[in-house]
């Protein structure tokens, strides 16, 4: 079996492209269980963030996979296979994990070094494990992928290059101003109360905005967000701020309102089209900046040309970041994720000649166990004590004659092209194929197991 990812993002494909094939949640799941379903395919895992998606499997076979997986993307987007297939990147085994790992760093973010795309992976691994997707290697994957991350951002200075979208949004609406000092006092409107626009509510809270209101579909949602940030302890308790939270329907009313709107649904549909916003503007002289972070896009590209209108959207995100000064610990990160790749790696080889290794051991012990019923056969006399000293030092025999040879085949199949060794221990001692894949076999269900477990 081996690791592929499929996928596209800001960087391979325009705005216009990823807009267009952005998976809705309710679609993400359906995608991974028929990724599973799939010949090729034995595990899935599905990363989709504003400016990327990106299908990770393990497969049995390179190019069928490949196919399989393009397929299932266009599929289950809102592309098609044709418009998709320009701007697909494909990476396999070693450059899939050194992908994965760069991603959780942040190198490959729009906004270099930001932190959030480590709660997206691990979003990413709970809906694989809760849809029992993932398996022993994207769960291995997955898991050191947010290790990796951690590490990065513990070990180096990436923080001080990186920042979530959210204050790279702020900073391109401020457009020169300090961020504080552009936000405080104004009026706020955040659009949608899931993970990405509660950020936004709390980093505009903590800028000091004077009011903020929360719309959302579901009004518990934003109302169970406004009681987060305005409870004793919140990052608006002390500041004394005027918060509520509204119906969606009434976003019209309360966008005529706000000085700053933040947007990001998961709608299908447009959440403010350019009529709305100009109705909101109509006899209103001061100044409305918009951020839409959603994919794809909730507010309409027309309010770019309304007067009085300051847009910002994931393309001028994009654009914007293409000019954004890089830390100087970036080299360092890219160091980190080489040498995570390499151990991840062998240890992934070494992990491959276990069941193995197992199998070699059962075979050894159920050959003790004949030549001690045997000896029971022909020498039926012995006492308890004798026959068990007899059976314990065969046992010892056996173990020292495999111990040597069992421990260094590990540490040579988690060398680079290591793997072959697994075959030549079954063929030189004869092991039968079925007992290995039933090992294997044992391995993966104890591992889906714990997955359920830790969901």
């Amino acid at each position: 079996m081996t690791l592929l990812v499929v996928g596209l993002s800001h960087r391979s494909a325009p705005v216009s492209v990823l807009e267009r094939a952005a998976l809705a949640p309710e679609a993400r799941g359906k995608l991974l269980q028929d990724a599973v379903s799939a010949e090729p395919v034995t595990e899935s895992a599905v990363l989709s963030t504003c400016n990327r998606i990106e299908l990770y499997a393990d497969v049995d076979k390179f190019h069928a996979g490949v196919a399989e997986l393009s397929t299932l993307l266009a599929r289950h987007s809102g592309a098609g296979l044709e418009e998709l297939t320009p701007y697909l990147y494909v990476h396999y085994e070693d450059r899939a994990v050194h992908h994965l790992f760069s991603v959780a760093c942040g190198l490959d973010s729009m906004v270099v070094g930001e932190g959030q795309i480590l709660g997206q992976i691990k979003d990413a691994l709970a809906v694989a494990q809760e849809l029992h997707t993932a398996g022993r290697l994207l769960n291995d994957l997955f898991q050191q992928a947010l290790r990796v991350g951690k590490r990065a951002h513990s070990e180096t200075g990436i923080d001080k290059a990186g920042q979530s979208l959210v204050t790279f949004g702020l900073e391109q609406l401020a457009d020169g101003q300090d961020v504080e000092t552009w936000a405080r006092g104004k009026r706020a409107l955040v659009i949608g109360a899931g993970s990405m626009s509660s950020l936004a509510a709390t980093t505009l809270v903590r800028a000091g905005v004077g009011e903020l209101v929360v719309a959302n579909r579901t009004v518990e949602r934003a109302d169970r967000l406004v009681r987060i940030l305005t409870e004793p302890g919140g990052p608006g308790a002390a500041s004394g701020l005027r918060a509520r939270a509204a119906a969606m329907t009434s976003a019209p009313d309360e966008l005529a309102l706000a000085d700053i709107v933040v947007s990001c649904t998961g709608a299908t549909g447009l959440v403010l089209a350019g009529e709305m916003v100009a109705a909101a503007r109509e006899g209103n002289t001061a100044p409305l900046a918009l951020l839409d972070l959603a994919m794809p896009r909730d507010i309409d590209a027309a309010v770019h040309r309304i007067e009085g209108a300051h847009l910002v959207d994931i393309e001028s995100l994009a654009d914007a970041s293409a000019d954004a000064p890089m830390a100087a610990d970036v080299d360092k990160v890219r160091g980190i994720v080489s040498d995570e790749v390499a151990a991840f790696g062998a240890a992934q080889r070494a992990a491959h000649i276990t069941p193995t290794v197992v199998a070699l051991r059962t075979m050894a012990a159920d050959v003790v166990a004949g030549e001690i019923a045997r000896l029971d056969g022909r020498l039926p006399d012995l006492d308890d004590k004798q026959r068990a000293e007899i059976t314990q030092t065969v046992r010892r025999v056996v173990d020292k004659l495999l111990h040597a040879p069992t421990v260094r085949v590990k540490q040579l199949a988690s060398e680079p092209g290591g793997a072959g060794y697994a075959d030549a221990l079954r063929e030189l001692f004869d092991l039968d194929p079925q007992t290995v894949a039933a090992v294997s076999r044992a391995d993966t269900r104890a591992d889906r197991h714990d997955a359920r477990e830790r969901a």
